[in-house]
């Protein structure tokens, strides 16, 4: 594959363009990666306020009771939407559902190891280690594999 890059003078003319013989998962990933690359989620904080947070900034989010938090390598944020409304939002990226609580940034996985009864556990960048349920950890540990 070769990558070509080229200088623009003006922004309307900025444009990505992926030539292809066959298209495949991976091109695929390409182009979803692009697409989401831009992404922005609002989040809350009591001592900031709102703050716009960058998708691909993101670890997992994390629905508590009726709250939603998104965690970032430093940071925490409430969100302002359910699970299932971020997760149809963000269906490009690579942001799914390992368990009914939470939802995981699959580009945040460093390492996947066996927990009790067909669950996993996923260590994110950071080291801090989620639990996927065994309901998603086929779908889940096949998307990793495949990049």
């Amino acid at each position: 594959m070769k990558l070509v890059t080229k200088h623009v003078d003006k922004q309307q003319d900025e444009a990505i363009v992926i030539t292809y013989m066959e298209w495949t998962k991976q091109m695929e990933d390409i182009k979803n990666y692009i697409l989401g690359s831009g992404k922005h989620i609002t989040g809350y904080r009591d001592d900031i306020g709102m703050k716009q947070i960058r998708i691909d900034e993101i670890l997992y989010f994390e629905a508590v009771g009726e709250l939603v938090f998104a965690y970032t390598l430093e940071e925490m944020y409430e969100i302002k939407m359910r699970l299932y409304q971020i997760e149809e939002s963000l269906k490009i990226d690579k942001i799914k559902r390992v368990s009914k609580s939470v939802l995981a940034n699959l580009r945040k996985i460093e390492s996947v190891r066996p927990a009790l009864n067909g669950r996993l556990y996923a260590k994110m960048s950071g080291g801090e280690e989620i639990l996927i349920s065994r309901q998603y950890a086929k779908e889940v540990t096949a998307e990793i594999l495949a990049g």
